[in-house]
């Protein structure tokens, strides 16, 4: 049994814990968490059959590697107890103050999830990992060290769970660890993930590391006494130690093509000295016995990661030519390094309190800030994890303010996205934006190192509503849309106001009858409205159509919106006679037939597949109904002289239940193009609408489609294939 998985006392545990922290009442609060724990767990065995309070032990001990404070430790002692057992938080609370109460039920939240590998299962693990978050960093660390004994026992389960925990973890829960900084852990999380969601892979690995083991190991201690010779010539006080790379970053190299014997860091060492300027002394040191590797060098210590990682990496030709990836690093670099935020947070130490600025913990807790704010956002469930991927767990650039200052953004981010980074005051003044000193377009993709220099103006009007297109992340799109819902505010007021009196006269009905305190009532609870302002900004900005609000007082159902729908829900689309419209060379009669899987309409790239019987059908030519029969695919094109017009599919997203229908036959008008049918289908998220369009050519489908992406609300639109 390894030291990981062997049983664990708490007399163990508090060894580790004595030996960073000695304050007596931090001892007790952890002593006391076990003691109220173990009672709560007697008599319960894990499937390993041992005793189920050694699970919490085993998380706590893991925290003690990355000097956790005595509330999340007593807290992951405690961190089954509302799950398991018949405690209440306000019980916790009671005994052991509201902070660990709330870590625990933050952690509890996270582990009632069940996960059954659907899309839907995986959005609501994002949004609980992520509010957790957002309460306190601490309850993501405590989950990740449960999620770590976890898999370190997880061989107890059917391969089949073993999968499914493995594969939530990559992609849930190790992006996490990595942007926490939590390095040990985070590589034990992949390699026991790969471990049991690859277990050929990781085999293949383990065996090919053990068949060079010793050729590498004497390589290393050949190294490690060079360097150290030449570092202690040059009085570089210093400790040095061979680095293990990990089985999933070996991997992951692999992955992308890669062969064994070309991942270079295979050898690798790590100096560690006491200061930053011994950094650069020992890199130039080295330098200057060992030829570097041009390219492979790069300086986190001038430019840290977001996560506060420093260190110098450099790969040099060492001992008997082989490569090796050396890393220089402070002693306190390395302990960020290794435990990440963990490092930075509260504890106590010889009787007194080490605490973090609040000027550096604003800093590096710049990640959890723009979670935040997604989260404030309130949005749908689908958009959330959208914004997770594409803004967070996404490749990213560094980029400078003029004084200096690094700024992270997405790869493809732009001067709108640096400026709401650094603030949305600037964002909302921008009037322009220099970079690496030439003044450069808004819409301008920022490369890694450009400095940005923003210009604003007091009097500036505010951002254009077509910075949307141009930013890149969520946050800024968010505070562009936030602007323009604070000015449109009162005139959605008014213009609400405006489209009311106007059904009202039309419908011969008297405003003040119609606007009695009864009926305002009545309105605002149905349509779930706050009071009459609100109901006149929702009919304003198209949320909420006239009828809808007249009929909850009149009784009425009939609808606009129904009364489309009725007219096109269901209706049978018949496709047009396509003769001489499409021409296939050097046959003049044939049948030809236009496929309503893909619904093609004039100048579509598009194909003829010959049918048995049927003559030809005409498909896009990016239809994946197609792909697989070349053999019977001809060339075919569009006729110049098309007057009539084609129908084709569309799938419209919208972020929530509101009717869009009318919005919808609006945009219709201006492109040409008539509605044919529609069926609308609600969900959690929202509406989709599957609409089918009559079009003259696809230009004009582009037109229109990008005129519906403007609506409010509207999240994406597809052209379907079926």
């Amino acid at each position: 049994m390894t030291k990981k998985n062997m049983h664990i006392t708490i007399d163990d545990l508090m060894a580790s814990v004595s030996s960073y922290i000695t304050d007596e009442k931090d001892l007790e609060l952890i002593q006391k968490g076990y003691q109220y724990a173990s009672k709560k767990h007697f008599g319960v065995k894990r499937l390993t059959g041992e005793d189920y309070i050694e699970h919490p032990l085993h998380v706590a001990s893991i925290l003690t590697e990355i000097h956790a404070d005595a509330e999340t430790l007593c807290a992951a002692l405690l961190h089954e107890v509302l799950k398991c057992c018949d405690v209440s938080k306000e019980e916790l609370g009671q005994e052991f103050g509201p902070v660990v109460a709330d870590l625990v039920d933050g952690v509890t939240k996270i582990n009632k999830l069940n996960f059954d590998g659907t899309n839907n299962a995986t959005i609501a693990t994002h949004r609980k990992v992520l509010v957790g978050l957002c309460e306190d960093v601490r309850v993501i660390i405590i989950k990740l060290a449960d999620r770590l004994h976890n898999l370190r026992t997880i061989w107890v389960h059917p391969e089949e769970r073993q999968k499914e925990k493995a594969k939530e973890t990559l992609d849930i829960l190790t992006p996490i660890a990595s942007r926490l900084g939590m390095n040990s852990i985070k590589s034990e999380l992949e390699d026991l993930s790969l471990r049991y969601l690859k277990p050929d892979i990781y085999f293949s690995i383990v065996e090919e590391l053990n068949q060079t083991k010793t050729e590498r190991d004497n390589a290393v201690s050949e190294m490690m006494k060079n360097v150290s010779e030449i570092l202690n010539e040059n009085h570089i006080s210093h400790e040095i130690k061979g680095r293990a790379k990990s089985i999933y970053s070996i991997y992951k190299k692999l992955d992308k093509g890669k062969k064994f014997s070309e991942i270079y860091d295979l050898l690798a060492l790590r100096v560690f000295v006491n200061t930053e300027q011994e950094c650069y002394q020992a890199l130039g040191i080295i330098h200057s016995k060992y030829k570097p590797i041009p390219k492979r060098f790069k300086d986190y210590i001038a430019m840290p990661k977001t996560n506060m990682y420093q260190s110098l990496h450099t790969t040099v030709f060492g001992f008997d030519e082989y490569l090796f990836e050396i890393q220089i690093r402070t002693y306190k670099m390395d302990e960020i390094a290794e435990r990440g935020i963990a490092s930075h947070w509260s504890y106590k130490e010889k009787g007194s309190t080490v605490a973090v600025t609040q000027n550096t913990m604003e800093q590096k807790l710049q990640f959890f800030r723009s979670i935040m704010e997604l989260n404030n956002e309130e949005p749908s469930d689908e958009s959330l994890v959208k914004s997770v991927t594409d803004d967070v767990f996404k490749d990213t650039i560094y980029v400078y303010t003029p004084a200096g200052d690094v700024i992270e953004l997405p790869a493809g981010a732009t001067p709108i996205d640096f400026a709401y980074k650094v603030h949305s005051g600037v964002g909302d003044k921008m009037i322009g934006a220099i970079v690496n000193n030439n003044i450069v377009p808004l819409d301008y993709e920022l490369q890694n190192q450009d400095i940005i220099k923003i210009n604003t103006s007091k009097n500036a009007l505010g951002p254009s509503r077509e910075w949307i297109h141009m930013a890149k992340t969520t946050q800024a799109k968010n505070k562009i849309r936030s602007f323009y819902r604070k000015i449109d505010k009162a005139e959605y007021l008014k213009k609400g106001e405006e489209i009311l009196i106007k059904e009202l006269r039309k419908r011969k009905l008297v405003l003040n009858d119609f606007l009695s305190n009864e009926n305002i009532d009545k309105i605002t609870r149905e349509l779930k409205c706050d009071n009459l302002d609100d109901i006149y900004i929702n009919l304003g900005n198209g949320k909420l159509p006239v009828g809808t609000i007249v009929n909850v007082v009149t009784g009425e159902n009939n609808t606009k919106e129904d009364i489309i729908l009725k007219r096109t829900q269901n209706r049978e689309v018949v496709l047009p006679t396509v003769k001489n419209d499409i021409i296939v060379e050097g046959i003049d009669e044939i049948k030809v037939n236009v496929a309503s899987c893909c619904k093609p309409v004039p100048k579509d790239k598009i194909v003829g597949y010959i049918t048995k019987g049927y003559g030809i059908t005409v498909h896009r030519a990016i239809c994946p109904n197609i792909q697989e029969v070349a053999e019977r695919i001809i060339d075919v094109r569009w006729n110049e002289e098309i007057t009539k017009r084609y129908p084709t599919n569309l799938l419209i997203h919208t972020l929530e239940n509101d009717n869009l229908l009318l919005d919808i036959i609006s945009k219709t008008s201006n492109n040409n193009i008539s509605v044919q049918s529609i069926n609308t289908f609600h969900n959690e998220a929202g509406t989709t609408y599957d609409v089918i369009v009559l079009v003259e050519d696809k230009d004009k489908l582009l037109k229109f489609v990008n005129d519906l992406e403007q609506l409010p609300n509207v999240l994406e639109v597809q052209r379907l294939i079926r």
